[in-house]
């Protein structure tokens, strides 16, 4: 599909069209039926990708490129463009697409009374995220035969053909994407507007999550009521549909989706909201381990409270004593023998993971360091832990006996000494006149 947005304006430039105003017009991808009779005398119908222009203008306004199928939208009630204001228009993507009505046809306030109305739906994504506008194109076209009031009856549209529409009903959100942590408020931009007043407008919020659909909020302008909450009713006048969700949990993750609907007319925008929180880290060892050589011990890295599910925990060992070197430094060794336990399922949804591998104590990684990583989506650079070891020289046993044999010498000397002292003691009591 890109490669065809490319090819459209490399085209444009090629036969000298230029444009001051980044938004009069923007090269678009048309999803066009083919209708086509087979062998069997069926209809086939398939979907055609045809590069086209929404151009922007006054009716009777030539196209920049008359090579092109061009929707040329005129002025009314609703300027697309104040929706996109202050974008360049190569940070736009524009998508057009037949829409089906289900063979219904009503007079759409504006028209005459023969006109037979077309549908188009239009979605204008910026390239980096900051926005997403979706609406509807007015098009009077040829009513179709009879009972066959289906989309892919329509006129057929030329390669060179300019369609003159309108925009009856336009949504945008200016947070497509939404990336938040636990326990935030966090608001889902929604406003719309549609090209007459007092229309009989339904909206509606609702979120697909793991294949689930669950209403958050509905309003009916005509019957005025509400179910859910969420939405602000005192400024669904103005067309502010935003949605707030006051405590972020795991469980609201998933696709949003506001809707709002026209008889016979619907449109809607998605809204992705992706929960992030980042591992809490913590080590089973001080900043430095003692050991004595041979000695094993077991050492623990464990990453805590995170979300989504994945996680990497490495270690790494790196001899500081070389690594001050300015050439030459080796780099930190990953260790092979790491085991990574089973994930801990929290009661807030979140995981836990540890690794963790035994340490052979020995003089030749004395004064090393032991490093512990973790990496997850939510962090830009990876949490760092880490520990020094010191070896130290095994207590011998002859020394230990040695000494053990010098302290018992002394207390019995001690308690032969006492015992002398408290026999002279008494004695010499008994030699006393009174």
């Amino acid at each position: 599909m890109r490669l065809l947005k490319l090819l459209t304006l490399f085209l444009f430039l090629c036969v000298g069209i230029q444009h001051a105003n980044p938004l009069t017009w923007l090269p678009c991808l048309f999803s066009d039926y083919i209708v086509q009779i087979n062998n069997e005398g069926a209809r086939d119908v398939q979907l055609l990708k045809r590069s086209s222009i929404l151009q922007f203008g006054e009716l009777g306004d030539s196209p920049v490129n008359p090579r092109s199928i061009t929707f040329l939208v005129i002025v009314s009630k609703l300027d697309l463009r104040y929706y996109l204001k202050d974008v360049e228009a190569d940070l736009v993507d524009c998508d057009i697409h037949r829409s089906n009505t289900k063979d219904v046809d009503v007079n759409w306030p504006g028209q005459t009374p023969h006109e037979y109305n077309c549908w188009f739906t239009i979605t204008l994504t910026h390239t980096k995220g900051l926005f997403t506008v979706s609406g509807v194109l007015r098009y009077p076209c040829e009513r179709p035969p009879s009972g066959q009031q289906d989309l892919t009856n329509w006129p057929a549209i030329e390669d060179r053909q300019t369609l003159i529409t309108k925009v009856v009903v336009i949504m945008k959100t200016q947070t497509p994407t939404v990336t938040t942590g636990l326990g935030f408020q966090k608001k889902l931009h929604c406003q719309f507007a549609v090209d007459h007043k007092r229309p009989n407008v339904s909206v509606q919020w609702y979120q697909l999550y793991h294949g689930e659909r669950r209403n958050l909020f509905g309003h009916d302008s005509h019957s005025g009521e509400s179910q859910g909450k969420g939405v602000d009713p005192r400024k669904l006048a103005g067309g502010d549909l935003s949605y707030t969700l006051p405590f972020t949990e795991v469980k609201h993750a998933g696709t949003y989706v506001c809707s709002v609907s026209v008889f016979p007319l619907s449109s809607s925008l998605e809204i992705s909201l992706q929960i992030q929180e980042s591992p809490q880290v913590s080590l089973s060892v001080g900043p430095t381990l003692t050991l004595q050589d041979g000695e094993l011990k077991k050492v623990v890295c464990a990453a805590e409270n995170y979300y989504p599910l994945d996680v990497d925990i490495a270690w790494y060992e790196q001899d500081l004593a070389s690594s001050g070197q300015r050439v030459g430094a080796p780099l930190p060794k990953a260790l092979d023998n790491v085991l990574l336990s089973s994930h801990k399922n929290n009661m807030d949804k979140t995981y836990s993971l540890s690794g963790f591998f035994y340490l052979q104590a020995s003089h030749t990684r004395s004064g090393n360091q032991f490093t512990c990583t973790v990496s997850h989506q939510s962090l830009r650079m990876p949490i760092k832990k880490s520990f020094v070891l010191i070896v130290e020289e095994p207590t011998s046993w002859f020394f230990v006996l040695t000494v053990c044999s010098v302290l018992v010498i002394l207390l019995f000397v001690l308690y032969f000494m006492l015992r002398q002292l408290h026999q002279a003691r008494k004695y010499s009591l008994r030699k006393k006149p009174y």
